[in-house]
């Protein structure tokens, strides 16, 4: 139930040979940072929203909660785009920068152009095509017939087109894309195994759990588009930090989707709501699958925007960190879908029979508010 990325239906499937001369010759799996090491970041330290200090360490340890774990992700993608940077400029330095004279130009532009007509069809929720594939996986109408098995299948397909050989056009304007930017495969992975987790589980025991599964179906997206979106030259925050503003991003997005669809959720047998936080409230699944508002419903609920908007906050701090042209579509989707928490307060907290969203007056004006927002750059104090 991922539900914040779009969907397209996979074209006739072509000859993967024929997709080849679409990517560089050049385009070969980003090597993995040795700034990643155990010895690097080892006692490397994030303060969340929710107010978990997270210590990432490379050895394998049970104990950990989920943001140690998903920091340890945010950390991996933050060096590749340091190493891509000094790369670059060693390479302009030395006069090595040169023009791909190998790829097929009028075949991968009619991969983005296609892709370009699923966004527009599909702009309400999101833009990225490959996310929304996947999610449709376990929440289209073929989702009764997905098995583990198929899941494994796209897996391996993913890995076939971070190494240069794509399925289809979709697959190509991806694998350009990740041979162009420096983007890990891992988050592409993750978002998987969130998809298998709704093929086995419908209920999470505490937030930790929760955490997890919004990192997998949603914060994944937001480590996914910082490399492409680009972070400005005049930025004088972390990496790091600004990765962990878009994961907090998506962590938010999903929380505020599974505030809305309680009902949606509860009418096909799923709760995504911490168990332990429900029965502190005196509630019980019974009381999510009667749906009715009752006052401890509405100060549980209350609880759980709380949260959500905490999320949300810590998204703002990184936005203006991001090159100018990203920053008004990334505050115009912040300032949009945060609205739907407070659509949630005016149906009185119901989200079993009612659906919050944001009429189109309302997005109307945010656009101006997110406009002025994204015209003030990055801070000048790191």
């Amino acid at each position: 139930m991922s539900g914040v990325v779009l969907w397209v239906v996979c074209p006739k499937e072509i000859n993967t040979n024929s997709l080849v001369p679409l990517l560089p010759r050049n385009g070969v799996p980003i090597r993995r940072s040795k700034m990643w090491s155990s010895s690097s970041f080892s006692a490397s330290k994030l303060s969340f929203s929710s107010g978990v200090s997270a210590y990432s360490g490379t050895v394998a340890n049970p104990q950990r909660s989920s943001e140690e774990k998903v920091y340890e992700v945010v950390l991996k993608q933050a060096a590749l785009v340091r190493e891509q940077r000094i790369t670059r400029k060693e390479k302009k330095a030395l006069g090595l920068i040169e023009t791909d004279k190998t790829t097929n130009w009028d075949l991968l532009n009619e991969a983005y152009d296609r892709c370009g007509e699923v966004c527009a069809e599909y702009a309400k929720t999101f833009y990225l095509v490959w996310c929304r594939r996947t999610d449709e996986l376990v929440d289209g109408p073929n989702a009764s017939h997905i098995t583990p098995k198929a899941l494994d299948r796209w897996e391996n397909r993913l890995t076939d087109l971070f190494e240069g050989r794509p399925f289809d056009m979709y697959d190509a304007a991806l694998s350009h894309t990740v041979s162009t930017y420096p983007v890990d495969i891992q988050p592409f992975k993750d978002m998987i195994e969130g998809m298998r987790l709704d093929l086995r589980k419908s209920r999470y025991k505490n937030f930790d759990e929760l955490y997890l599964y919004c990192y997998y179906v949603a914060g994944t997206v937001g480590l996914m588009s910082v490399p492409v979106m680009g972070i400005s030259p005049e930025s004088k925050a972390s990496t790091e930090s600004v990765y962990n503003a878009a994961l907090a991003l998506g962590i938010a997005n999903q929380l505020t989707n599974i505030l809305r669809d309680v009902g949606e959720d509860a009418r096909r047998g799923r709760i995504y709501l911490p168990q332990d936080e429900l029965a502190r409230a005196g509630l019980s699944d019974e009381d999510i699958f009667r749906g009715k508002v009752t006052d401890k419903w509405r100060s549980f609920m209350k609880g759980q925007i709380k949260r959500a908007r905490m999320f949300f906050e810590e998204a703002e701090k990184g936005v203006a960190e991001l090159n100018a042209a990203s920053r008004w579509p990334v505050w115009a989707s912040l300032l949009i879908y945060r609205q739907i928490l407070d659509a949630i307060e005016v149906n009185d907290y119901d989200n079993f029979t009612k659906r919050a969203y944001v009429g189109k007056a309302k997005k109307f004006l945010s656009l101006p508010v997110s406009y002025a927002r994204a015209l003030i750059g990055p801070s000048t104090v790191s």
